[in-house]
């Protein structure tokens, strides 16, 4: 059974030091998709900006900075309130977002719940799919047997 775990909020696109616009967006995390968060932001057009990323790294920017390359996540404090500074780079541009903490931690801690941390595997079924995978089938000595008798390299049992 898939556990779905959404949360919708506004963040604010810095645009500079003075000015930001809000953004409204949906952070969505699915145990079929155990690793990763997906965020969704709603910019004013016809097609919505979707990102995906690891869970842990918003599970460590919340209390440090983490990231490199396109996705960067840190915690700060903008006019004496909490908040998750995300920043997101892309062939097409760049972003800095700013998203209010609590609700962020709120849908994160949730997630965490729904899939502790290390578990994550167990949510993706390998086990049992490499398992039936690796399973002999009842033709298997067969084509065995059949394989090594048409080889160069069959087995001498004079050695």
């Amino acid at each position: 059974m898939q556990t779905v775990v959404e949360r919708e909020l506004e963040m604010q696109l810095v645009l500079s030091p003075e000015r930001s616009i809000p953004v409204p967006a949906r952070l969505v995390y699915r145990s079929s998709d155990p690793f990763a968060v997906h965020i969704t932001f709603h910019v004013g057009s016809d097609l919505p900006v979707n990102w995906t990323f690891a869970r842990e790294l918003i599970v460590e920017g919340v209390f440090r900075p983490c990231g490199h390359g396109d996705v960067r996540i840190w915690p700060t404090k903008v006019g004496g309130r909490s908040v998750l500074c995300m920043a997101l780079s892309s062939p097409d541009g760049e972003a800095l977002l700013e998203a209010p903490s609590s609700p962020v931690a709120s849908w994160l801690e949730r997630t965490l719940r729904a899939v502790p941390p290390g578990t994550e595997h167990e949510q993706l079924g390998m086990d049992d799919g490499l398992s039936r995978l690796l399973a002999p089938t009842a033709g298997d000595d067969v084509w065995l047997r059949e394989a090594w008798k048409d080889s160069d390299d069959t087995p001498d049992a004079s050695a």
